[in-house]
């Protein structure tokens, strides 16, 4: 049986890993910015194997609409495009002599309202995460107290501090959220 400690590692270390994750999935939105994120999806085929895009060619941001895509090996720039298009993440890439240029388009007010709906969902879920790592915290520290290693007092001021844990959490979860959503109202 884990220790009270080991509970309290493992609980901070889940949600710190939710919070990454919901970082980085909430990264590859397109706020309307140019960056290398909207690209981290995309896959290549290199010689029969499915690879990065990054792994393959360097990517820069010229201005803040604007992708570039310079391919280690030039034959390679008709496959990236191909994997760009076919990624199905709305960019037309254009290949100029094996330099790839990946204008995007200004966001509509539609298409803005459609993304700030998808990141509320993305961070509700992520809080959802956040919820069910308390709920297994605090089974776990009931099923110390039902083997009597720690007392019902222990118990419910360890549930608090889990509350804590988990309420810090969710803040982080909605300043994460709130600085997103300004990314892409932004004009």
């Amino acid at each position: 049986m884990q220790s009270v400690d080991e509970i309290f590692v493992e609980t901070e270390d889940h949600m710190k890993k939710s919070i990454i994750k919901i970082e980085d999935d909430l990264s590859a939105i397109r706020t309307g910015k140019a960056t290398p994120a909207l690209l981290d999806s995309v896959r290549v085929d290199y010689y029969g194997t499915s690879v990065p895009l990054k792994q393959i060619a360097s990517i820069a941001i010229p201005d803040s609409s604007l992708i570039t895509v310079q391919p280690w090996e030039k034959p390679l720039a008709a496959e990236i495009v191909k994997a760009i298009q076919s990624a199905n993440i709305g960019l037309n890439p254009q290949e100029e002599g094996g330099f790839i240029r990946i204008p995007l388009p200004s966001l509509t007010e539609e298409r803005r309202q459609d993304l700030v709906k998808t990141v509320k969902e993305m961070v509700e879920d992520g809080k959802i995460a956040i919820r069910n790592i308390r709920r297994e915290a605090n089974e776990k520290l009931k099923k110390l107290e039902k083997a009597h290693e720690i007392s019902e007092d222990d118990f419910y001021r360890y549930e608090e501090d889990i509350q804590k844990i988990t309420n810090e959490s969710v803040e982080e979860f909605d300043k994460i959220s709130e600085v997103k959503e300004k990314e892409i109202l932004q004009f």
